[in-house]
C-alpha cells in the first residue's frame, strides 16, 4: 500500500509507492518506463529467491498503486516508446531468451531464445522503433581488455558484435526513436577496468564523449561534446523525441556553470548549445512528446522539469534522496507519457525506495507561457 507523504516535506502531493527491505530502483531516466496510455510504470525489484533472474519486473498503476510481478529477468532490460517491455532472461542450461510483455495489459510474448553466438549482456539493452533489434553493451575480453556492441536480431536469433573497443565499457546505448537507423553510444574515454571486472577510472583525462553509431555499416559518427568541445560529459543523456536531437549534461564548471547553463542539447554536425540554466543538472530525462525535461540536481536533491524549447524551468520538488554512491539513491527522474505523474528514487526513509509525485497542470502551464 503506498504512503502518502506530507505535501510540506516533498513540495507536491506525493507517494512512498514501495516499502520493505528488498533493494528496488526505477531503472533509468534515458527512457520512460511506462504504458502508451501513461496509466501504468514499471520498477525493477531485486531478490534472491532465482539466482539466475534476480530481478523481478514490477508493473504498478498510477493512482492506485496496485502491483504485479510481469517477469525476472537476469538484469538487462529495455522499453519501446509504445510501452513495449523486453528483458533478457538466463535459462538454467546455460542459454538465454528474450521475453517482452505489454506494459498497460502485462501480456507476456516468447521473442527469441538465444544460444550460438551470444554473449551475456553488460548493460541496459535498447530496441529498435520496428521491434526487430535488441542492443546492449558486452565484454569481449575474459581479462576485460575489450568491450562490443550486441545486436540481437530478434526474429532470427543471430547475434553480432557492431562495435568494438578497449573503452567503450559503459555504453548507455539508446536507439534513435523515429527510425531506428543510428544508435547513441557513451564513449569512455581512457577508462580502466581491471582483470576481476572492477573499475580504476570510468574515464581518463580526455574525459567522455558521445557518438552515433550506424546500424547497418558499424561507421562512428562523433559528436561535438565532451573535449574540446565542451567541459566533460557527466554520462546522462537521451533522445529528445523524434527531433533527432539530444539532451544531455556536462560538468558544471568553465562556461558550463548552473548560471551559463549546463544542460545542453546536440545534434549531428552541429556544436552543442545550452538548453537551460539555473541549476547543476545530471541525470536527465525528455518527455514522451519531447518537449519537456525533467533532471535532478544532488547538491539539493531538487527535481527540475522544464520546457526544452524556451529553456523555462521550475523546481517541481525535493527528492529527499542522498546521491550516495548505489544507484538507487540518485532520483533517476522521468516524466509519465501525459505529463501527470513523476517518477523517481530516494532514501529520505533510510531505505531506497520507488516514489511518485502528482504534476499540478498549473506547472505544464506555467513552462508554457
Amino acid at each position: 500500500m503506498a504512503i502518502k507523504l506530507d505535501a510540506k516535506e516533498m513540495g507536491v502531493e506525493a507517494y512512498q509507492v514501495t516499502e520493505g527491505n528488498e533493494s528496488v530502483t526505477n531503472i533509468y531516466p534515458e527512457f520512460i518506463f511506462c504504458s502508451n496510455d501513461g496509466r501504468f510504470f514499471v520498477f525493477l525489484r531485486f531478490s534472491h529467491v532465482n539466482e539466475l533472474n534476480p530481478a523481478e519486473c514490477v508493473i504498478c498503476e498510477f493512482g492506485t498503486w496496485k502491483m504485479r510481478v510481469a517477469a525476472r529477468t537476469s538484469g538487462s532490460v529495455a522499453v519501446t516508446r509504445d510501452g513495449i517491455f523486453y528483458l533478457l532472461r538466463d535459462c538454467e542450461d546455460g542459454g538465454a531468451e528474450v521475453v517482452s510483455f505489454d506494459i498497460g495489459t502485462g501480456d507476456i510474448t516468447m521473442v527469441k531464445r538465444l544460444d550460438k553466438g551470444f554473449i551475456r549482456a553488460r548493460s541496459y539493452g535498447t530496441v529498435s522503433p520496428d521491434h526487430k533489434y535488441y542492443v546492449c553493451g558486452v565484454v569481449l575480453d575474459p581479462k576485460y581488455k575489450e568491450f562490443g556492441i550486441e545486436l540481437i536480431d530478434l526474429e532470427t536469433g543471430a547475434c553480432s558484435i557492431i562495435d568494438r573497443g578497449p573503452d567503450i565499457c559503459n555504453t548507455h546505448v539508446q536507439f534513435e526513436p523515429s527510425e531506428g537507423k543510428q544508435i547513441l553510444v557513451q564513449h569512455n574515454r581512457g577508462a580502466q577496468i581491471d582483470e576481476n571486472g572492477r573499475t580504476i577510472r570510468l574515464t581518463g583525462d580526455e574525459g567522455g564523449t558521445l557518438y552515433l553509431l550506424d546500424v547497418s555499416s558499424g561507421k562512428r559518427i562523433p559528436l561535438m561534446v565532451g573535449h574540446p568541445h565542451t567541459s566533460h560529459i557527466t554520462g546522462h543523456e537521451t533522445w529528445i523525441g523524434n527531433t533527432k536531437q539530444i539532451l544531455l549534461t556536462v560538468s558544471a564548471y568553465g562556461d558550463y556553470t548552473p548560471e551559463k547553463g549546463n544542460l545542453l542539447g546536440v545534434a549531428e554536425g552541429k556544436p552543442a548549445w545550452v538548453i537551460a540554466k539555473g541549476h547543476s543538472y545530471i541525470h536527465v530525462s525528455a518527455s514522451k512528446c519531447g518537449n519537456y525535461f525533467c533532471c535532478d540536481e544532488p547538491r539539493t536533491g531538487n527535481i527540475i522539469l522544464g520546457n526544452i524549447k524556451t529553456g523555462k524551468n521550475v523546481v517541481f520538488c525535493n527528492s529527499k534522496t542522498s546521491f550516495s554512491r548505489p544507484q538507487n539513491t540518485h532520483a533517476h527522474p522521468y516524466l509519465s507519457p501525459d505529463l501527470k505523474w513523476v517518477v523517481f528514487n530516494s532514501d529520505r526513509s533510510g531505505i531506497p525506495q520507488i516514489h511518485v509525485a502528482k504534476v499540478p497542470e498549473e506547472i505544464i502551464k506555467e513552462l508554457n507561457s
